[in-house]
């Protein structure tokens, strides 16, 4: 039977993630991983979380097995504020939360909340694929806008803002951006707020990375610095604790959550209460800030691992980066050819995985000279040796 007549309109043309259908591929146990984004699963505090469910299940276990309410348990949104009151992301007197199936359920709810078909979004460019596949489902135009070595380019924004109507928000991932890694400076930060009051446009600011720095000076969250309430903040518990416990978290103007929380109780109805419920235990018991420095110590050490090897085995003056000061990625740009994926391919045969910068783009059909390294995941040993082999099939194509 034919099912294509049966698809809506606007999942047509909709392109699943090369990440995903990449991993099928990579049922080889051979195979070195650099494409993930996978945080590293050695420091999972499984004997912990183990002893928690089970104390959960046998002391409370209605409260973990029952329908829990749509906007969240209350102790985890204390967690989750907690968690924001750090970056000075949440007003008191302004803001709501909710906690969410993953932060990527914010913001595809977000979306779905504000966007009409034939709206825009402005998106950084390259951008997270996920965000990006969402924005598509609701049938609106991207906006792409040139990622610089601190950020989206400010010019480029204007010119976007200026010269396209219908622009609902800006979606932006300002710290250790996926998937170039790079971070958005203070004075960037200011004059993208100047520019959506200007223009009367909201600003998602989505921060999985942030705790997430082993390097340099923080700097303050987009959410900390708007006095309008025109930021929309996405903040996660999967980088800083399980990405499998799936639990993320929006603050925003009560007004637009009221909304979002509707939306909400369509999708799921409520995010499971026995992850919630093992989340607040987990940091009621333990120092979560701990846990993150060991984290932070681990990814600086991968990431200065993988850095030293793409010196010591990448063609010299052919590949371009930019050296990240957090975060899990880490973005290359080979200026003296124009498509990245007979270098992809060429990797897998000698069992190497990378992702093709095409998966980011605004347009995915358009060629592209970029890859996106993960260095978290793997282990040092296996970094080493895939940059090694990396370099070799860059020396060779390039």
């Amino acid at each position: 039977m034919e099912y294509t007549e049966f698809f809506a309109d606007r999942v047509r043309s909709m392109q699943g993630s090369a990440i995903r259908e990449m991993f099928k591929r990579m049922a080889d146990p051979e195979i070195i991983s650099l494409a993930g984004g996978n945080p590293a699963s050695e420091l999972f505090p499984g004997d912990e979380l183990s002893k928690i469910a089970g104390k959960i299940l046998m002391t409370s276990p209605t409260l973990a097995l029952q329908y829990g309410t749509t906007d969240g348990y209350p102790k985890m949104k204390e967690c989750a504020i907690a968690r924001a009151n750090k970056v000075n992301a949440y007003n008191a007197e302004r803001d709501a939360v909710i906690i969410m199936t993953g932060a990527n359920q914010g913001i595809d709810l977000t979306a779905k909340a504000l966007l009409n078909k034939g709206d825009k979004v402005v998106v950084e460019s390259p951008s997270f694929i996920g965000s990006l596949n969402a924005f598509r489902t609701y049938e609106c135009g991207l906006v792409g806008v040139t990622v610089e070595d601190d950020g989206m380019s400010m010019e480029g924004l204007e010119d976007a803002l200026k010269n396209n109507d219908g622009v609902k928000f800006i979606y932006t991932i300002p710290t250790f951006q996926n998937p170039t890694g790079v971070t958005m400076s203070l004075e960037k930060r200011k004059r993208m707020l100047e520019l959506a009051s200007k223009y009367n446009v909201m600003i998602l600011e989505d921060n999985p990375y942030g705790d997430l720095r082993f390097a340099g000076e923080d700097v303050p969250t987009i959410k900390s610095l708007d006095t309008e309430g025109r930021v929309i903040y996405a903040g996660s518990f999967s980088k800083i604790l399980s990405p499998g416990m799936r639990l993320g978290y929006i603050i925003a103007d009560a007004k637009i959550l009221e909304k979002v929380e509707i939306l909400k109780q369509v999708n799921d109805v409520h995010t499971p209460m026995l992850t919630q419920l093992m989340c607040v235990e987990f940091m009621k018991k333990y120092n979560i800030d701990d846990y993150i420095a060991k984290n932070r110590e681990l990814y600086g050490k991968k990431c200065a691992c993988m850095i030293e090897n793409m010196e010591k085995y990448f063609p010299k003056g052919k590949v371009r980066w930019v050296t990240p000061e957090g975060g899990i990625f880490l973005w290359c740009e080979c200026p003296t050819i124009t498509d990245i994926n007979p270098v992809v391919d060429k990797c897998l045969e000698k069992k190497v995985a990378i992702v093709p910068g095409s998966n980011f783009a605004v347009d995915m059909s358009a060629p592209s000279n970029m890859f996106r390294l993960n260095y978290s995941s793997a282990t040092l040993e296996n970094i080493a040796e895939a940059i090694r082999r990396l370099g070799g099939v860059l020396t060779e194509l390039l």
